[in-house]
């Protein structure tokens, strides 16, 4: 990850948006990650850094 990576500044809403992410993917499987990962991002106001690194990791594989 660069220096400037969205990690790197520790941001509590992050964090918390990748617990709940990783949560959401438990309990629901079958719900696409794109959805789970827009609905993170509003639900934890994300800033527009968080969101790219967000969709850059959990939504790039799927089709």
């Amino acid at each position: 990850m660069g220096e400037h990576s969205p990690l790197n500044v520790h941001s509590a809403q992050l964090k918390k948006a990748l617990v709940w992410m990783a949560e959401a993917i438990q309990e629901q499987p079958h719900r696409q990650r794109r959805h789970i990962v827009q609905e993170a991002e509003l639900r934890f106001d994300l800033t527009p850094l968080e969101c790219e690194f967000l969709n850059k990791h959990f939504t790039k594989a799927e089709t």
